[in-house]
């Protein structure tokens, strides 16, 4: 259903419904609403990009008050938003394109590197890097994006980030490591990427526990400690 155009908020909604012509018609009788914040402080431009409209983001740059590091009531940028696109890499191009700041954060601390290494979004994280992404910021809670990727298991991830002089051995505010995060989470493969990059097998997190103590079974940990031996690595 195509939006009210008296609403008050009709251009967000048309940002979100892919509504193009909408969108340009309300900015052709207005365009200051391209600078009009709805309720969650958001502009037209969070909408399009979080909803990968790129046709709308294309009007949406030709703004006068077009910036592209707009923050949002959450301190999310445009960036950050594509950065969590499943689809976004049209997107991400364009954003780049324009100048967007790769190592803003937003209210967490987080960057885009964070939400790209969640999604495990490959590509995008490439791209973030050579635009000069930073794999060295920690967030509020003093997680690397390679936690993240730790996390989830996305071992390319994680691979590109160590690359991207990433601490193997950083905690966070539990005294977790990327391999504390990647045992826990039953990721045998990520354990082991993590062992071979210098990974600290017997940092204690402050519960005392090494990453091997958080494995969720026997076979992971069985898998871990026996893919290290092969490598050279003795887990004791």
């Amino acid at each position: 259903m195509e939006p009210s155009v008296d609403s008050k908020y009709a251009i967000h909604a048309a940002c979100r419904e892919g509504q193009s012509s909408t969108v340009e018609s309300l900015l052709n009788a207005n365009p200051k609403l391209a600078s009009r914040r709805d309720e969650d402080d958001r502009l037209p431009l969070h909408w399009a990009v979080s909803y990968n409209r790129l046709p709308i983001l294309s009007l949406l740059i030709q703004s006068p008050s077009f910036d592209v590091d707009a923050q949002d009531g959450s301190g999310w940028t445009p960036i950050m938003m594509a950065a969590s696109l499943k689809d976004g890499d049209e997107v991400v191009d364009l954003l780049l394109r324009k100048g967007a700041d790769v190592n803003k954060k937003n209210n967490n601390g987080q960057t885009a590197l964070h939400f790209t290494a969640s999604k495990a979004n490959l590509d995008t994280a490439k791209k973030l890097v050579a635009a000069g992404a930073s794999a060295r910021v920690k967030d509020k809670r003093q997680q690397l994006a390679l936690h993240r990727a730790a996390a989830v298991g996305s071992v390319p991830m994680m691979k590109l980030l160590l690359e991207s002089k990433s601490p193997v051995n950083a905690t966070d505010m539990d005294g977790m490591t990327a391999l504390h995060h990647a045992v826990c989470e039953g990721h045998g493969d990520a354990a082991l990427v993590l062992l071979k990059a210098g990974a600290e097998w017997d940092k204690r997190d402050r519960d005392g526990k090494t990453a091997l103590d958080l494995a969720p079974d026997m076979s992971v940990r069985s898998f871990i400690v026996q893919s290290a031996e092969m490598e050279g690595i003795e887990l004791a």
